[in-house]
């Protein structure tokens, strides 16, 4: 039976079959090799982004988890669901092709309670869109789930430097302001008059030196706007180069924005170096830290319960 190692996804363009992902080679570099990508076009979990601390109390029982971005926890831990491997479950032909990949999530693994069974599904709706269908249910105990899709977008190409002169949309007039750690605060504030508010399209690159820190790395609080197939219009993206255009909708409450402040150095698919801001990631999630943060939106799955969580990309050329 086919395999694939953390699930890894590259994407070309309606007007091109030229890579507009960021990735490398070999799918198991990114487990065993030195540089490892961060974590570049993985499914990552059993929870995306960060936990405080690694630590969270679920019905008066603590539970302790790796610390690989210190302070915090980061995308499941040391061996988070981008660096196991997934089996192929189904592979379907025709003229909408999918596959879906299983992983077996055992109770324990870096330090989550209960066993857990995931399954993500690829499907290629159209010539131009494509919808990812993440699932995962919870066999025994309950547990905090929050799955996101790590690619880092760069319509321009992937070999083509930094994503600063895309324009985006953001769906989103709050976001989750974070400390010094980049962990939420718990607040949710308004976007408005501040260099995170892309209400309307702007340039990525017009305000980032006013935005703390790196670059963007902030969870926006979607509204439910414009919607499609029942998803929330989430963003749009567009590079000016090109006039290449990447729409994303979802069902899940947040987005991490995420502008690739610590990519430094990767050597990419066939021998491209990628620096700061070379891609950009459109992380549909739960919001980061909400098993900490009581006024979030519950990312607790509870046994036989069903976590559902859908992603449709839809590519054009303006």
């Amino acid at each position: 039976m086919d395999r694939d190692a953390g699930k890894r996804m590259r994407a070309p363009t309606p007007s091109t079959d030229s890579n507009k992902t960021l990735a490398q080679t070999k799918a198991l570099s990114f487990i065993y090799g030195k540089g490892a990508a961060p974590y570049f076009g993985a499914i990552v979990g059993r929870v995306a982004n960060r936990i405080k601390d690694g630590k969270f109390t679920l019905n008066g029982v603590q539970f302790s988890l790796p610390i690989n971005k210190p302070p915090n926890s980061l995308h499941g831990g040391l061996k988070g669901f981008d660096k196991v491997v997934w089996e192929v479950t189904e592979h379907k032909g025709g003229e909408n092709p999918s596959i879906t990949f299983k992983y077996h999530s055992c109770d324990g693994e870096e330090g989550y309670p209960g066993d857990v069974s995931v399954t993500a599904t690829y499907t290629l709706t159209s010539s131009t869109t494509m919808r990812l269908d993440m699932e995962a249910v919870s066999e025994n105990k309950p547990t905090p789930i929050s799955l996101a899709q790590h690619t880092y977008w760069n319509l321009a190409g992937h070999n083509s430097g930094n994503v600063l002169d895309h324009s985006i949309q953001i769906w989103a007039s709050h976001v989750t302001p974070v400390d010094q750690n980049t962990v939420p605060t718990g607040e949710i504030m308004p976007v408005k008059g501040t260099p995170f508010d892309f209400t309307s399209e702007n340039r990525i690159g017009s305000s980032i030196h006013e935005v703390p820190g790196l670059g963007y790395d902030h969870n926006y609080v979607l509204d439910c706007v414009e919607e499609k197939l029942g998803l929330k219009h989430a963003a749009r993206v567009k590079d000016p180069s090109s006039s290449r255009v990447l729409n994303l909708w979802t069902n899940a409450p947040g987005m991490q924005f995420y502008t690739g402040n610590y990519v430094n150095g990767v050597v990419g698919k066939g021998g491209a170096v990628y620096g700061k801001h070379s891609g950009l990631c459109l992380e549909t999630q739960g919001f980061p830290n909400a098993i900490n943060q009581p006024n979030f939106p519950s990312v607790v799955v509870q046994p036989g319960e069903k976590y559902e969580h859908t992603m449709l990309f839809e590519f054009s050329v303006e």
